[in-house]
Parts: structure tokens; C-alpha cells; sequence
């Protein structure tokens, strides 16, 4: 059982991160979920659709239909598996690479811009060492 200041913490932490990831959704062009997938694509490589699933923690169904959707805009490609023939690995194309890099060119912009004009130098210290922090607790 987590601690009262841990509780605390942890509320004030997704009031906190809710309302910036729905300011930052603002300035997105891709859907959040898409966008989740182009870039586990452009970090992983290659993946199959039920690797992505696991990787981003949904169902498998969920993840075959946002495939098919990103399939449809061309944003990726699917090709064989080169060991198990049952099996096929999708990628980013060249159309879902440069898409995604506007994409996070759009949201950093806006966010670089808020830190800039926002933040201390010594705020923009701490929110620098925090990042490392909530990769943390992500991974977990």
C-alpha cells in the first residue's frame, strides 16, 4: 500500500500530466494512438502486430485496427517475416517517417516554446532531471 505522501504525489502527478498531454494533443495532427505507433516503429524497427500490442500495452485487436489504419494512409508498409512465414512485420514507410517527424516537430515546438517562456532557468533544471524520472515509472 503506497504511502499518503506517495498517493498524494501520484495524484497531483496525473492531474498534472492529463492536462498537458490534453494541451499538447491540441497542436497534433496524428491521433495520440497513431502517433504512438509510428514512433515505437521508428524506435523498435520492424515489429509484428502483436509485438506492437504488447510494446504499447493494448489489445491485439486494437492494435490490428490502428495497422490497418496507418496501412490505409500509407504511413506503414507491411512485408514478411524473414524466419516464421506466418508471421509479417510492419515498418514506417517514407511517408509515415516524415509524418511523425512533423508531427513531434509540432508538439516540441509548442512545448520548447511554453518552457522557454514559462520556466526559471532552475525550473527548466528540475523539469530537465524529471524526464528521466517518469521513464522510470512508465517502464514499470
Amino acid at each position: 500500500m503506497p504511502t499518503s505522501e506517495a498517493a498524494a504525489i501520484a495524484a497531483e502527478l496525473r492531474t498534472a500530466m492529463g492536462r498537458l498531454l490534453r494541451r499538447v494533443k491540441h497542436e497534433d495532427s496524428i491521433p495520440l494512438g497513431q502517433a504512438a505507433v509510428l514512433g515505437a516503429l521508428d524506435r523498435n524497427g520492424a515489429m509484428t502486430t502483436s509485438d506492437l500490442a504488447t510494446d504499447q500495452r493494448v489489445r491485439p485487436q486494437s492494435m490490428a485496427r490502428a495497422v490497418g489504419l496507418l496501412m490505409e494512409q500509407d504511413l506503414i508498409t507491411r512485408r514478411a517475416h524473414p524466419t516464421d512465414g506466418r508471421k509479417s512485420l510492419v515498418e514506417l514507410s517514407d511517408a509515415g517517417r516524415a509524418a511523425l517527424e512533423a508531427e513531434r516537430g509540432r508538439r516540441a515546438g509548442w512545448l520548447a516554446q511554453a518552457i522557454e517562456a514559462e520556466l526559471t532557468d532552475e525550473e527548466r533544471a528540475l523539469l530537465a532531471r524529471s524526464a528521466a524520472l517518469l521513464e522510470r515509472l512508465a517502464a514499470r
